[in-house]
């Protein structure tokens, strides 16, 4: 049986737990806790980078979001969640890449956000990154059209906590009406994290952020 090393408040790794869920593939999870445990000697031999996602499946040890969800729409491709045209799959990864690239890197900004307020400029480039996704959805139900596909796993692990720590889809009404139609998927209600893990994660990451600001600072 395949096993998934996670944690239920990275959004990296939730998008392989979500697909995982889709594609309705048997798998082991395994929670790790990235306040230690991804140093350890055990988990460093699956990833010496300390990070999650890895999945082990059979003899196949393999780390990286992405490379993990192509692996899985290959080795189990029913029911399949990547389109058939060289168009649309283009469309699919150039929205992966863009959530990945442009949207992840200020998810840490926004947890922190209670203590450093947004500057304009990191409110603009959010912006910038819904306006494209709800262009590129436009009115479909998904962004693979009316039916889900990778495009939506991996901005829908990734949208949802950011609504959550409060930044607002109010001004891209299809964007919202998307998030409402995904996070009551069965997949998406058993991977949501509660409130009070949240809000440790959120701390967690404020920690993070103060700490590295010290190690910053000239002597």
């Amino acid at each position: 049986m395949l096993t998934f090393y996670y944690h239920p408040l990275s959004p990296i790794a939730r998008r392989v737990w979500l697909a995982l869920l889709e594609k309705k593939i048997s798998f082991q999870p395994v929670l790790v806790d990235l306040r230690k445990e991804q140093y350890q000697s055990e988990f460093l031999a699956l990833n010496p980078f300390h990070h999650v996602p890895v999945i082990v499946d059979n003899d196949l040890k393999l780390i990286e979001s992405l490379a993990i969800l192509d692996y899985l729409e290959y080795q189990y491709p029913s029911p399949s969640l990547s389109p058939q045209s060289a168009r649309e799959l283009g469309r699919m990864k150039m929205i992966q890449m863009v959530t990945t690239n442009e949207l992840i890197p200020k998810l840490p900004l926004v947890a922190n956000a209670a203590v450093k307020p947004l500057t304009s400029e990191v409110i603009e480039q959010i912006n910038t990154v819904f306006q494209f996704l709800s262009n590129e959805l436009d009115d479909h139900s998904y962004f693979g059209g009316d039916t889900l596909n990778l495009a939506d796993i991996v901005t829908g692990a990734t949208i949802p906590l950011f609504c959550r720590l409060g930044i607002s889809l109010e001004s891209y009404s299809n964007l919202e009406s998307w998030h409402q139609r995904i996070i009551i998927r069965e997949a998406w209600q058993k991977t949501e994290p509660n409130e009070e893990d949240l809000k440790n994660w959120q701390r967690w990451i404020q920690l993070i952020i103060k700490r590295h600001q010290r190690r910053s600072r000239p002597n």
